[in-house]
């Protein structure tokens, strides 16, 4: 077997690269721009491109390369490398992503869902070690969430299987990024805590989070909210508690859907800590039933911004 996985992140602006040993360990990062508005021909010829460089740069054989791992923002067939689309570029419908890579490089390529890989690199080297039944969500700008049943990536027939950041916890509710109407996302991602706190200060600015954005609306973020909370500002915490409520809403939904040993949360959301966590914790008593609430442990995912890379090599391995 090779010594060495090549791991792919890609995004809407940037994608990152490493090189890793087997072990899982990174010898060397990189990022290069997705330039996405050039299609997935371009985006995948400049990705070989940069592969043969970081080949040549590491003084690595070829031969000792087991593979390509790549994680892509949109749903995707892992068994057969092919991306249905990608929400915020254009040119990947229906895109045998893998064989194409492969046909360029020559090297064995698995593909995945950002967030299917993400959570797959938790199993392997993150906070689900040891784990079986994992369930990732990311809280960051959209909602993302990622599956491993026994062991195995679930991806779905046509790579949807995850997008819970759609399941509807409002009837005809608030107007989600998809189009559709009363998604979790709307609701419990940053975007839609941002969304709630901008309608309520358009109203009421007693709150120390008014100071903090320079009594500027579009300077708003969800981390001045959680500061704010972490103050005692009444304001905030009512944010929180909207928020915590929100995400306790869904997240109830996957727990008595799939029972998981482990659910692991990441995204710029999961940085608010322990307001969010321990509030969460006790929010779900009210939600979930217990016989899934008791077996299951709540943690905050550990490997950062390292995660896309570290889980598109996970790909290749036999975790």
């Amino acid at each position: 077997m090779g010594k060495y996985v090549i791991g792919i992140d890609i995004g809407g602006t940037n994608i990152k690269t490493g090189v890793l040993k087997k072990s899982g360990e990174i010898i060397k990062s990189y990022s290069i721009k997705t330039n996405a508005s050039k299609g997935a021909d371009d985006v995948l010829t400049r990705i070989k491109k940069h592969i043969d460089e970081i080949i040549k740069e590491n003084d690595i054989d070829k031969k000792d390369v087991i593979g390509v791992g790549m994680g892509i923002p949109g749903p995707v067939n892992t068994d057969t490398g092919i991306v249905n689309f990608c929400p915020n570029m254009k040119g990947w419908e229906n895109y045998p992503a893998a064989e194409k890579l492969e046909d360029m490089t020559g090297f064995k390529v698995k593909v995945g869902n950002d967030v299917n890989v993400i959570t797959l690199g938790e199993v392997w080297l993150g906070a689900a070690q040891g784990y079986k039944n994992v369930i990732g969500i990311t809280l960051g700008t959209g909602i993302g969430g990622g599956m491993v049943i026994n062991g195995h990536l679930v991806s779905g027939v046509s790579g949807a299987a995850g997008e819970v950041g759609h399941m509807k916890v409002e009837h005809s509710g608030k107007l989600c990024g998809c189009g559709q109407y009363g998604c979790w996302e709307a609701y419990a991602s940053a975007t839609g805590l941002e969304r709630e706190a901008k309608s309520r200060l358009a109203v009421c600015h007693n709150t120390t989070i008014w100071e903090k954005i320079d009594k500027d609306i579009s300077k708003l973020e969800a981390k001045h909210i959680f500061d704010a909370a972490k103050e005692g500002d009444n304001f905030a915490m009512s944010l929180v508690d909207y928020e915590i409520k929100y995400v306790a809403m869904g997240l109830a939904n996957i727990l008595n859907l799939l029972n998981p040993e482990l659910v692991v949360i990441g995204g710029g959301v999961s940085l608010a800590g322990d307001i969010l966590f321990d509030n969460l914790k006790e929010k779900l008593k009210e939600e979930t039933l217990k016989v899934a609430l008791d077996a299951v442990k709540i943690v905050p995912a550990e490997l950062g911004n390292n995660a896309g890379v570290v889980g598109a090599a996970a790909l290749l391995m036999k975790l």
